[in-house]
Protein backbone atom coordinates (compact mmCIF):
# COMPACT_ATOMS: atom_id res chain seq x y z
CA UNK A 1 0.00 0.00 0.00
CA UNK A 2 1.57 3.01 -0.77
CA UNK A 3 2.74 5.45 1.77
CA UNK A 4 0.07 8.82 1.74
CA UNK A 5 1.92 11.95 1.51
CA UNK A 6 1.38 14.55 3.71
CA UNK A 7 0.27 17.92 2.68
CA UNK A 8 2.83 20.81 2.23
CA UNK A 9 2.51 24.43 2.80
CA UNK A 10 4.65 27.02 2.55
CA UNK A 11 6.41 28.36 5.32
CA UNK A 12 7.75 32.41 6.25
CA UNK A 13 11.33 32.21 7.33
CA UNK A 14 9.73 33.18 10.74
CA UNK A 15 7.75 30.52 10.88
CA UNK A 16 10.94 28.42 9.59
CA UNK A 17 12.94 29.91 12.31
CA UNK A 18 9.98 29.08 15.36
CA UNK A 19 10.11 25.31 13.83
CA UNK A 20 13.77 24.64 14.46
CA UNK A 21 13.49 26.70 17.93
CA UNK A 22 11.26 24.09 19.13
CA UNK A 23 12.98 21.49 17.51
CA UNK A 24 15.65 22.30 19.79
CA UNK A 25 14.19 23.39 22.81
CA UNK A 26 16.13 26.56 23.20
CA UNK A 27 16.57 29.64 21.06
CA UNK A 28 19.63 28.45 18.07
CA UNK A 29 17.53 29.66 15.33
CA UNK A 30 18.46 34.12 15.42
CA UNK A 31 17.55 36.59 13.27
CA UNK A 32 20.91 38.47 11.98
CA UNK A 33 18.80 41.47 11.26
CA UNK A 34 19.11 41.57 15.67
CA UNK A 35 20.39 40.96 18.08
CA UNK A 36 22.31 37.06 18.07
CA UNK A 37 25.64 35.37 19.48
CA UNK A 38 27.06 35.46 16.55
CA UNK A 39 27.89 39.46 16.90
CA UNK A 40 30.51 41.01 18.80
CA UNK A 41 28.84 43.66 20.69
CA UNK A 42 31.87 44.15 23.50
CA UNK A 43 35.60 44.04 23.70
CA UNK A 44 37.81 43.98 26.85
CA UNK A 45 40.90 46.62 26.29
CA UNK A 46 44.20 44.47 26.30
CA UNK A 47 46.15 47.39 27.79
CA UNK A 48 47.49 48.43 24.65
CA UNK A 49 45.84 50.79 22.37
CA UNK A 50 48.11 50.15 19.33
CA UNK A 51 46.92 46.49 19.80
CA UNK A 52 43.33 47.27 20.34
CA UNK A 53 43.40 49.47 17.20
CA UNK A 54 44.92 46.48 15.01
CA UNK A 55 42.71 43.37 16.05
CA UNK A 56 39.33 44.38 14.10
CA UNK A 57 38.57 46.05 10.76
CA UNK A 58 37.78 49.76 11.15
CA UNK A 59 37.61 49.83 15.04
CA UNK A 60 39.12 49.94 18.36
CA UNK A 61 38.53 46.77 19.90
CA UNK A 62 40.19 44.27 22.03
CA UNK A 63 39.63 40.73 23.07
CA UNK A 64 36.09 39.86 21.53
CA UNK A 65 33.36 38.97 24.26
CA UNK A 66 31.79 35.75 23.88
CA UNK A 67 34.63 34.21 22.32
CA UNK A 68 37.37 32.32 22.52
CA UNK A 69 40.93 33.85 22.22
CA UNK A 70 44.47 32.83 21.89
CA UNK A 71 47.59 34.34 23.44
CA UNK A 72 50.71 32.21 22.85
CA UNK A 73 54.31 33.79 23.08
CA UNK A 74 57.93 32.61 23.65
CA UNK A 75 58.97 33.00 26.80
CA UNK A 76 59.45 36.09 29.09
CA UNK A 77 57.23 37.46 26.55
CA UNK A 78 54.26 39.24 28.94
CA UNK A 79 51.74 36.10 28.04
CA UNK A 80 50.61 36.62 31.66
CA UNK A 81 51.13 40.28 31.88
CA UNK A 82 48.75 40.61 29.80
CA UNK A 83 46.13 38.23 30.76
CA UNK A 84 46.45 39.82 33.75
CA UNK A 85 45.40 43.41 32.31
CA UNK A 86 42.88 41.92 30.37
CA UNK A 87 41.26 40.60 33.37
CA UNK A 88 41.77 43.92 35.20
CA UNK A 89 39.80 45.83 32.28
CA UNK A 90 37.26 43.03 32.34
CA UNK A 91 36.64 43.74 35.97
CA UNK A 92 35.72 47.34 34.96
CA UNK A 93 33.08 46.08 32.96
CA UNK A 94 31.83 44.38 35.50
CA UNK A 95 32.69 40.75 34.17
CA UNK A 96 33.41 37.99 36.55
CA UNK A 97 37.09 36.37 36.04
CA UNK A 98 37.97 33.02 36.84
CA UNK A 99 41.63 32.26 36.65
CA UNK A 100 42.95 28.79 35.99
CA UNK A 101 46.65 28.47 36.81
CA UNK A 102 48.61 25.48 35.79
CA UNK A 103 51.90 26.49 37.16
CA UNK A 104 50.64 27.88 40.53
CA UNK A 105 52.79 30.75 39.94
CA UNK A 106 50.31 33.58 39.85
CA UNK A 107 51.69 36.64 42.28
CA UNK A 108 48.54 38.49 43.68
CA UNK A 109 51.11 41.21 44.07
CA UNK A 110 51.39 41.01 40.40
CA UNK A 111 47.45 41.31 39.81
CA UNK A 112 47.05 44.03 41.97
CA UNK A 113 50.22 45.80 39.86
CA UNK A 114 48.21 45.02 36.56
CA UNK A 115 45.21 47.10 38.02
CA UNK A 116 42.72 43.51 39.15
CA UNK A 117 40.86 43.17 42.14
CA UNK A 118 42.39 40.64 43.87
CA UNK A 119 39.06 39.95 45.97
CA UNK A 120 36.96 39.77 43.27
CA UNK A 121 38.84 37.45 41.21
CA UNK A 122 38.47 33.68 41.72
CA UNK A 123 41.96 31.65 41.43
CA UNK A 124 41.57 28.24 40.56
CA UNK A 125 44.71 25.35 40.13
CA UNK A 126 44.36 23.90 36.98
CA UNK A 127 44.27 19.97 38.00
CA UNK A 128 43.76 18.52 34.67
CA UNK A 129 42.38 19.68 31.08
CA UNK A 130 39.44 17.99 31.66
CA UNK A 131 38.74 19.84 35.31
CA UNK A 132 39.46 23.22 33.60
CA UNK A 133 36.49 22.41 30.84
CA UNK A 134 34.02 20.75 33.20
CA UNK A 135 34.36 23.79 35.64
CA UNK A 136 34.30 25.81 32.90
CA UNK A 137 30.74 24.50 31.33
CA UNK A 138 29.37 23.71 34.43
CA UNK A 139 29.72 28.03 35.84
CA UNK A 140 28.70 28.50 32.40
CA UNK A 141 25.57 26.55 32.56
CA UNK A 142 24.39 28.06 36.17
CA UNK A 143 25.90 31.70 36.02
CA UNK A 144 23.96 34.51 34.32
CA UNK A 145 26.78 36.92 35.14
CA UNK A 146 29.23 37.60 32.02
CA UNK A 147 32.48 35.69 33.02
CA UNK A 148 36.01 35.97 31.69
CA UNK A 149 37.94 32.32 31.88
CA UNK A 150 41.37 32.79 31.80
CA UNK A 151 43.55 29.79 31.63
CA UNK A 152 47.55 29.86 32.46
CA UNK A 153 48.60 27.80 30.42
CA UNK A 154 47.37 25.19 28.23
CA UNK A 155 50.60 24.14 27.21
CA UNK A 156 51.48 22.73 31.16
CA UNK A 157 48.28 21.87 32.00
CA UNK A 158 47.92 17.77 32.12
CA UNK A 159 45.36 15.59 31.10
CA UNK A 160 43.69 13.02 33.04
CA UNK A 161 45.44 10.24 31.75
CA UNK A 162 49.14 12.12 31.60
CA UNK A 163 48.44 12.51 35.33
CA UNK A 164 47.63 8.42 36.35
CA UNK A 165 49.58 7.27 33.55
CA UNK A 166 53.94 6.97 33.38
CA UNK A 167 56.36 9.33 31.78
CA UNK A 168 56.90 7.68 28.74
CA UNK A 169 55.13 10.28 26.05
CA UNK A 170 54.29 7.21 23.97
CA UNK A 171 52.01 6.12 25.84
CA UNK A 172 49.73 8.84 26.25
CA UNK A 173 50.20 10.64 22.61
CA UNK A 174 47.56 12.93 21.40
CA UNK A 175 45.61 12.26 24.58
CA UNK A 176 45.19 16.45 25.63
CA UNK A 177 44.61 17.31 21.72
CA UNK A 178 41.73 14.99 21.72
CA UNK A 179 40.66 15.84 24.98
CA UNK A 180 40.52 19.67 23.69
CA UNK A 181 39.08 19.25 20.60
CA UNK A 182 35.74 17.34 22.25
CA UNK A 183 36.10 20.27 25.26
CA UNK A 184 36.03 23.06 22.87
CA UNK A 185 33.67 22.27 20.42
CA UNK A 186 31.18 21.46 23.56
CA UNK A 187 32.21 24.70 25.20
CA UNK A 188 31.63 27.12 21.58
CA UNK A 189 27.94 27.62 21.53
CA UNK A 190 27.60 28.00 25.53
CA UNK A 191 30.30 30.71 25.16
CA UNK A 192 28.24 32.49 23.01
CA UNK A 193 25.32 32.32 24.67
CA UNK A 194 26.37 33.45 27.53
CA UNK A 195 28.62 36.56 26.62
CA UNK A 196 31.52 35.31 28.36
CA UNK A 197 34.87 34.65 26.68
CA UNK A 198 37.59 32.39 26.99
CA UNK A 199 41.20 33.50 26.84
CA UNK A 200 43.87 31.03 26.65
CA UNK A 201 47.44 31.23 27.46
CA UNK A 202 49.62 29.08 25.06
CA UNK A 203 53.69 28.50 23.79
CA UNK A 204 55.11 29.13 20.99
CA UNK A 205 57.43 25.85 20.28
CA UNK A 206 59.74 26.26 16.98
CA UNK A 207 58.36 24.09 14.36
CA UNK A 208 61.06 21.47 14.19
CA UNK A 209 59.67 19.86 10.98
CA UNK A 210 59.61 23.04 8.82
CA UNK A 211 62.07 23.07 5.77
CA UNK A 212 62.55 25.50 2.98
CA UNK A 213 60.17 23.99 0.67
CA UNK A 214 57.81 24.56 3.52
CA UNK A 215 57.09 28.29 2.04
CA UNK A 216 53.08 28.38 3.56
CA UNK A 217 54.55 27.11 7.44
CA UNK A 218 55.26 29.19 10.53
CA UNK A 219 58.58 29.00 12.69
CA UNK A 220 56.55 28.10 15.67
CA UNK A 221 53.39 26.14 16.64
CA UNK A 222 51.36 25.95 19.08
CA UNK A 223 50.49 22.79 21.97
CA UNK A 224 47.48 21.39 22.18
CA UNK A 225 46.16 20.17 18.30
CA UNK A 226 45.27 21.45 15.25
CA UNK A 227 41.27 21.72 16.47
CA UNK A 228 42.54 24.30 18.58
CA UNK A 229 42.86 26.58 15.86
CA UNK A 230 39.75 26.14 14.87
CA UNK A 231 38.03 27.24 17.36
CA UNK A 232 40.03 30.22 18.24
CA UNK A 233 38.66 34.33 16.90
CA UNK A 234 41.23 35.01 17.73
CA UNK A 235 45.15 34.73 18.03
CA UNK A 236 47.71 36.64 19.08
CA UNK A 237 51.20 35.81 19.64
CA UNK A 238 54.18 37.85 21.14
CA UNK A 239 57.69 37.46 20.59
CA UNK A 240 60.93 39.55 21.37
CA UNK A 241 64.57 40.05 21.05
CA UNK A 242 67.17 39.31 22.72
CA UNK A 243 69.30 41.32 22.35
CA UNK A 244 70.51 44.13 25.46
CA UNK A 245 68.83 46.95 23.04
CA UNK A 246 65.47 45.25 23.87
CA UNK A 247 65.57 45.41 27.46
CA UNK A 248 64.50 48.58 29.56
CA UNK A 249 67.06 49.57 31.93
CA UNK A 250 66.88 51.96 35.65
CA UNK A 251 69.67 54.12 35.74
CA UNK A 252 71.80 51.97 37.68
CA UNK A 253 71.48 49.63 34.64
CA UNK A 254 69.14 46.91 36.14
CA UNK A 255 66.63 45.26 33.67
CA UNK A 256 63.27 46.30 34.61
CA UNK A 257 61.24 45.53 31.05
CA UNK A 258 61.33 44.37 27.44
CA UNK A 259 60.39 44.69 24.29
CA UNK A 260 57.62 42.59 23.26
CA UNK A 261 56.91 41.79 19.07
CA UNK A 262 53.05 41.48 18.51
CA UNK A 263 51.64 39.60 15.58
CA UNK A 264 47.68 38.57 15.00
CA UNK A 265 48.53 35.28 13.49
CA UNK A 266 44.44 34.94 13.62
CA UNK A 267 41.40 37.05 13.62
CA UNK A 268 37.73 36.67 12.51
CA UNK A 269 37.37 40.55 12.60
CA UNK A 270 40.54 41.87 10.94
CA UNK A 271 43.50 40.54 9.04
CA UNK A 272 45.99 38.15 9.83
CA UNK A 273 49.75 39.25 9.93
CA UNK A 274 49.17 42.55 11.23
CA UNK A 275 51.92 43.92 13.78
CA UNK A 276 52.55 46.07 16.23
CA UNK A 277 55.24 46.55 19.45
CA UNK A 278 55.49 47.98 22.96
CA UNK A 279 57.71 47.87 26.21
CA UNK A 280 56.23 46.06 29.33
CA UNK A 281 57.50 46.97 32.87
CA UNK A 282 58.16 43.69 34.80
CA UNK A 283 60.72 45.11 37.51
CA UNK A 284 59.22 47.17 40.70
CA UNK A 285 56.50 48.92 38.80
CA UNK A 286 54.69 46.54 36.25
CA UNK A 287 52.57 47.66 33.05
CA UNK A 288 52.78 48.48 29.13
CA UNK A 289 54.51 51.32 28.19
CA UNK A 290 50.94 52.16 26.07
CA UNK A 291 51.74 55.67 25.39
CA UNK A 292 55.72 55.47 24.92
CA UNK A 293 54.39 52.93 21.62
CA UNK A 294 52.44 55.04 20.02
CA UNK A 295 54.92 57.48 18.60
CA UNK A 296 56.00 54.50 16.29
CA UNK A 297 52.27 53.85 15.76
CA UNK A 298 52.02 57.40 13.92
CA UNK A 299 55.47 57.37 12.16
CA UNK A 300 54.33 56.82 9.28
CA UNK A 301 52.32 59.93 9.32
CA UNK A 302 52.70 62.82 7.04
CA UNK A 303 51.40 65.14 9.81
CA UNK A 304 54.47 64.16 11.85
CA UNK A 305 58.14 65.19 10.80
CA UNK A 306 61.24 64.55 12.46
CA UNK A 307 64.87 65.90 11.83
CA UNK A 308 67.24 64.98 13.98
CA UNK A 309 66.72 64.68 17.19
CA UNK A 310 63.42 67.00 17.29
CA UNK A 311 60.04 65.98 15.85
CA UNK A 312 57.18 68.46 14.53
CA UNK A 313 52.80 67.47 14.99
CA UNK A 314 50.98 69.49 13.18
CA UNK A 315 47.74 70.31 14.78
CA UNK A 316 44.07 70.34 13.68
CA UNK A 317 43.97 74.26 14.17
CA UNK A 318 47.29 74.52 11.82
CA UNK A 319 50.00 75.15 14.82
CA UNK A 320 52.83 73.00 14.96
CA UNK A 321 54.05 71.57 18.39
CA UNK A 322 57.94 71.05 17.90
CA UNK A 323 58.92 68.37 20.87
CA UNK A 324 62.05 65.59 21.38
CA UNK A 325 61.88 61.76 21.87
CA UNK A 326 62.41 61.68 25.48
CA UNK A 327 59.61 64.59 26.36
CA UNK A 328 56.77 62.51 24.12
CA UNK A 329 54.80 60.93 27.30
CA UNK A 330 54.93 64.35 28.77
CA UNK A 331 53.51 65.87 25.91
CA UNK A 332 50.86 63.55 26.16
CA UNK A 333 49.82 65.17 28.96
CA UNK A 334 48.68 68.19 27.71
CA UNK A 335 44.79 67.17 26.25
CA UNK A 336 44.98 68.65 23.23
CA UNK A 337 47.93 67.12 21.77
CA UNK A 338 46.88 63.57 23.42
CA UNK A 339 43.53 63.81 21.24
CA UNK A 340 45.23 64.94 18.02
CA UNK A 341 47.84 62.15 18.42
CA UNK A 342 44.67 59.82 19.11
CA UNK A 343 42.91 60.90 16.76
CA UNK A 344 46.06 60.65 13.69
CA UNK A 345 46.62 57.11 15.09
CA UNK A 346 43.36 55.98 14.43
CA UNK A 347 43.18 57.66 11.13
CA UNK A 348 47.04 55.90 10.43
CA UNK A 349 46.54 52.32 11.99
CA UNK A 350 42.62 51.70 11.43
CA UNK A 351 41.11 53.74 9.09
CA UNK A 352 43.86 54.00 6.15
CA UNK A 353 44.19 50.21 6.28
CA UNK A 354 40.33 50.17 6.24
CA UNK A 355 40.57 51.99 2.94
CA UNK A 356 43.80 50.14 1.92
CA UNK A 357 45.64 53.06 1.32
CA UNK A 358 49.41 53.69 1.74
CA UNK A 359 51.80 50.83 1.51
CA UNK A 360 50.72 47.18 2.55
CA UNK A 361 53.80 46.28 3.82
CA UNK A 362 53.31 48.82 6.39
CA UNK A 363 50.63 47.48 7.83
CA UNK A 364 51.63 43.44 7.85
CA UNK A 365 54.26 41.40 8.95
CA UNK A 366 56.89 40.11 6.41
CA UNK A 367 58.67 37.23 7.30
CA UNK A 368 61.91 37.58 5.17
CA UNK A 369 63.22 34.00 5.47
CA UNK A 370 59.69 32.85 3.82
CA UNK A 371 60.63 35.52 1.51
CA UNK A 372 63.88 34.12 1.02
CA UNK A 373 62.45 30.33 0.27
CA UNK A 374 60.43 31.49 -1.88
CA UNK A 375 62.84 33.61 -4.25
CA UNK A 376 65.02 30.17 -4.22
Amino acid sequence: MARKKENKTGLSISEMRSLINKKAGITVAHDLTEENPTQVKDWIPTGSRWLDSIIARGKLSGIPVGKITEIAGLESTGKSFMAAMVAGNAQKMGIDVVYFDSESALDPDFLEGAGCDVEKLIYVQAQSVEFVLENIEQLLSINNNRMLFIWDSLALTPAIGDIEGDFNPQSSMALKARVLAKGMSKLLISIADSQSTLLVLNQLKTNITRNVSETMTTPYVTPGGKALIYAYSLRIWLTGRKAKASFIEDEHGFRIGSEVKVRLEKSRFGTAGRQCAFKILWGGQVGIQDEQSWLEAIRGSSSLKNSGAWYRLDMADGTEVKFQKAGWVDKLQDPKFRQRVMDIMDEEVILKFEKRQGKAEDFYDVDKETEKSTDS
